[in-house]
């Protein structure tokens, strides 16, 4: 299952769902049918090149991070707070230190 959530499949399902989009909603945004996005998820087919850089557009993360060529996603924090930001880092090192 965690091996899943890190290959382009389970990272443009986690994407998807994290921004609370169904895949046919995805799919109306470029154009495409649900059931493409349904592959991309599933593994049986992968987006292309201009598929891959519009879902990381669209999910404001780098390609490398699709691809799994880095771990590392980015989040933005435009229009936060201070506090909320400080609150955010709180609760990212907070699952950083829980395996520990």
């Amino acid at each position: 299952m965690a091996k899943e959530l890190f290959s382009l499949a389970g990272k443009i399902k986690l994407l998807r769902e994290a921004a609370e989009m169904t895949q046919a909603e995805l799919a109306r945004l470029f154009g495409l049918s649900r059931s493409s996005v349904n592959a991309w998820e599933m593994g049986l087919s992968v987006p292309s090149t201009q598929y891959v850089v519009e879902l990381a557009k669209r999910f404001n993360v780098s390609t490398d991070y699709l691809l799994g060529i880095e771990d590392t996603a980015t989040i933005s924090i435009d229009g936060l707070t201070q506090k909320q930001v400080s609150a955010l880092l709180d609760t990212i090192n907070c699952f950083k230190n829980s395996d520990k």
